[in-house]
């Protein structure tokens, strides 16, 4: 297993290949054990090596939580994906959650510079795995996604950009000039108001402004409100980031790959490839050339078709016991393929889904008990009224529905503190809201 205890995302140094030049990144020195090579892995000794690897084969602190504990998650995920939707909770603050337990949120603001005062940026904003908040240091190795932005953009937005030849430099001028700016500011007074619905129905000053944050012309300064606002990036990025030299594109992938695999501990080329949606033909190469030199061990997994793929220093503990609640797009299941594959779990988010066509809800989330995921609950938080409503609660097949409930209810509760709400309803909907329903009336009398 690899520690950081007690050091700085600026102190610790990753193992690379030749030729690859070392700058300061957040994760751990790689010591390959070739008595590994031809290991062969039972389903659930992969899942718990998977666990341990994204930070749950260690209990919750009982104490309070602080920054450096936070960095520790950060370290070891690497990424933090940012969704809009709040019916819950946003999204990048719920790993942290599931991993830590309590802590106050306005602790990962400040890493993210979202809040007034001095600012100590830690983490930045960028297309990582979708949007996503990463480690300032990361940011030379995502270079290559940003010279790209003509080819590798959203084709709306590059339409609207080669429409209008000289909109990138007004935008560009704007943004020098008064930021940090809001995307509304980029409007022209003679706009056509967009439509309430679609992405390319944006005006065209949003557009282009999200090109240039796409191809690193502009960084997100923070956020208020969720809003983001933008500025030029020697005005965002620390000036040791700036200065980074700019590795190759097969430099930075590999190391995009060598974070992917210290995160999950074993996986497929896919499931590293899609940790930063790297293209498949050059996940491959990586992937291969990473083996080559000895950085990732081949290893076959029980139940898997395809090949695996070893972390050398990945933790193997011989039993995970978790209780948590996932937000969708946590880094541990946002690849719904490794999470069947993992944990026997089929799972679609149907934010988008039309209500009538909804199996489990609008936004669920999985429960993880022991080392399984064992149910799933769509919730929904009532700031107004100060609850967290359970719309609706799932088990999965041959669990023990009374043991679910009952965890899962205390995580209810624990998850509802933590947001400030003071209690937690369940409607009866699902094949586990009557047991759920019962554990909830049972604490409340308490």
């Amino acid at each position: 297993m690899c520690s950081n205890t007690g050091a700085s995302l600026h102190e610790i140094r990753l193992a690379r290949s030749p030729g690859d030049v070392g700058v300061p990144l957040y994760s751990c020195r790689v010591t390959p054990r070739s008595a590994d090579a031809g290991l062969r892995f039972s389903a659930g000794a992969a899942r718990r090596i998977a666990l341990a690897a994204q930070g749950f084969a260690q209990p919750r602190p009982t104490g309070r939580v602080d920054a450096r504990q936070l960095r520790r998650v950060i370290d070891r995920v690497g990424v933090l994906q940012l969704d809009s939707v709040n019916v819950f909770c946003r999204s990048h603050y719920m790993p942290i959650f599931s991993r830590l337990g309590p802590y106050p949120r306005p602790a990962l603001d400040r890493l993210t510079a979202h809040t007034a005062g001095p600012i100590k940026r830690e983490l930045i904003e960028y297309w990582a795995h979708e949007a996503s908040l990463v480690p300032v240091e990361l940011q030379p190795y995502l270079r290559w996604r940003m010279a790209r932005a003509r080819t590798d953009a959203w084709a709306g937005m590059v339409r609207v950009v080669e429409a209008n030849p000289g909109l990138l430099d007004q935008v560009l001028n704007l943004v020098g000039a008064q930021g940090p700016i809001r995307s509304a500011q980029t409007r022209p007074a003679d706009a056509v108001a967009p439509r309430p619905s679609g992405m390319w129905s944006r005006h065209d000053g949003k557009v282009a402004l999200e090109f240039l944050f796409w191809s690193g012309q502009v960084t997100a300064a923070r956020r208020v409100n969720f809003e983001r606002l933008y500025d030029l990036p020697e005005r965002v990025l620390p000036a040791e980031v700036i200065a980074m030299r700019t590795p190759s594109v097969e430099e930075a992938q590999r190391h995009l790959v060598r974070v992917a695999a210290r995160a999950l501990g074993v996986a497929t080329e896919p499931d590293l490839g899609d940790y930063f949606r790297l293209p498949r033909a050059e996940s491959k190469q990586r992937v291969a050339e990473l083996v080559a030199s000895g950085e990732l061990l081949p290893v076959a997994v029980e139940g898997w078709s395809a090949p695996a793929y070893l972390w050398p220093d990945a933790q193997r503990p011989r039993r995970v016991n978790v209780r948590c609640l996932l937000s969708p797009f946590d880094s541990l299941i946002w690849f719904r393929e490794r999470t069947e594959r993992l944990f026997g779990f089929r799972y679609r988010i149907e934010i988008y889904t039309r209500p009538e066509q909804r199996v489990h809800g609008y936004y669920v989330l999985p429960f993880l008990l022991g080392d399984m995921l064992v149910a799933r609950v769509d919730l929904k938080s009532d700031r107004q009224a100060g609850v967290l409503r359970v719309q609706s609660a799932f088990a999965e097949v041959g669990v023990d529905r009374a043991v679910v409930a009952h965890e899962l209810a205390e995580e209810l509760h624990a998850t509802a503190r933590w947001l400030g709400l003071d209690s937690v309803v369940a409607e009866p909907v699902g094949d586990l809201a009557g047991e759920l329903r019962g554990e909830l009336a049972a604490a409340s009398t308490q």
